[in-house]
């Protein structure tokens, strides 16, 4: 516990209240129980944060443009391997820069991280049953399918180990082939036959060289196991923080609130790098928090994770303050810019000011953008100050 005196001190201080908790944190952990060590130390982290405040007035949006523009002209086009896991391709550079500020529906490559609890993170085998709940299963990965013509029958060869493997909690193979023929019925309403162990025939109602066809098409579609969007999981060991191992899971696609509902997963550090589908699940701040994170690894990645990070929290705070996502473009943040000319500036220039002209609209010129376009000072920083000059004798009189 730190002495009143400190208390006093620290709480007199200017600093935010997650400052004023890490002072307090770094003092206990130092057993500093000197008042005039801790005021020391209290005195150098107020003076650094007040230097590193922005000033009244600071063009704090222009300056947050060119810190994130700069570094992204170096970047390269290129789509790159998530870092460690070989198998799996996911956006990276310029591409995926680009794919965050327009907030884009869907990424191009959909990926999940899942992190799993207690025993399924430890253990290889309680892990993949977490994987198989998640991977989607086809019948081509349960065994084979030929058709015969002669009979009009569509034949499917369960592989008995493959069944085992994926469906681990069931233990005899019969209850397995019995709930993928119930599938089939349902999904490609057929009736089906086993008159084997792991041997699944059906065709269709009127035989037809083409309807054998079409069945079979349909069969491969057909998802038994797992969720529908996510086409493959990779399991990879990884260290922690304290030396401890546990097992995590990478995904090809994304089905985010699926997955936080499935046992052992761990919801808490589970995430995704589909912005829209965080904010449906978590809300708008998980969203911006997603929007952060995301592209500073973008830009770290690439090597340019000097960028400070309250530049793209600025763009996080801007792209969330509806309460949704928007993007910055012609169609998000800049479209909806009250200034003719500051949207005119952006793009399709001819269609603002036509528009602009039809209704009537009034400029007031308050923004970087259009003060420039229209030659005067912008109004901030000393802009913004408006000096007058008089005569003593009307000072006094004022």
């Amino acid at each position: 516990m730190v002495s009143d005196d400190i208390e006093t001190a620290v709480e007199g201080s200017e600093l935010p209240k997650r400052l004023k908790d890490e002072v307090y944190r770094v003092i206990d952990e130092k057993d500093i129980a000197d008042t005039e060590t801790a005021v020391r130390v209290l005195d150098r982290v107020e003076r650094r944060y007040l230097d590193t405040r922005v000033d009244p007035l600071d063009p704090v949006g222009t300056v947050s443009a060119q810190s994130i523009g700069e570094p992204g002209t170096q970047m390269t086009m290129n789509t790159f391997h998530y870092a460690g896991v070989a198998e799996i391709d996911v956006t990276q550079g310029l591409p995926r820069l680009i794919e965050l500020v327009d907030a884009r529906k869907t990424p191009d490559t959909p990926m999940m991280t899942v992190h799993l609890e207690d025993e399924y993170a430890e253990d290889r085998e309680k892990a993949h049953e977490v994987v198989w709940k998640i991977e989607a299963t086809r019948i081509l990965a349960l065994g084979d399918v030929s058709t015969n013509v002669a009979d009009m029958l569509v034949r499917i060869d369960l592989n008995e180990e493959t069944l085992e493997e994926r469906w681990p909690t069931v233990s005899h193979t019969e209850e397995v082939t019995q709930e993928i023929a119930e599938t089939i019925e349902s999904k490609l309403g057929v009736d089906t036959v086993t008159p084997e162990g792991t041997v699944i025939e059906f065709g269709p109602e009127e035989p037809s060289y083409r309807g054998l066809l079409q069945l079979v098409e349909e069969l491969r579609d057909v998802v038994f196991k797992g969720i529908d969007d996510v086409s493959r999981v990779v399991i990879r060991k990884e260290k922690l923080e304290d030396d401890r191992e546990e097992f995590v899971l990478y995904t090809e696609g994304s089905a985010f609130g699926k997955v936080l509902d499935i046992e052992g997963v761990d919801a808490s550090r589970t995430t995704c790098n589909n912005i829209h589908e965080i904010y449906r699940q978590l809300g708008v701040e998980a969203a911006r928090e997603a929007i952060i994170e995301e592209t500073m690894n973008t830009l770290e990645e690439q090597g340019l994770g000097d960028v400070n990070i309250r530049h793209l929290m600025l763009v996080a705070d801007i792209m969330t303050n509806p309460g949704t996502i928007e993007s910055i473009g012609r169609h998000g943040i800049s479209g909806d810019k009250d200034s003719v000319l500051a949207r005119a500036a952006f793009e399709v220039t001819v269609n603002h000011l036509l528009d602009a002209a039809i209704h009537g609209e009034v400029d007031d010129l308050n923004g970087v953008t259009e003060n420039v376009i229209v030659g005067k000072p912008i109004k901030l920083g000393t802009g913004d100050v408006t000096l007058r000059m008089g005569s003593r004798r009307e000072e006094s009189a004022d």
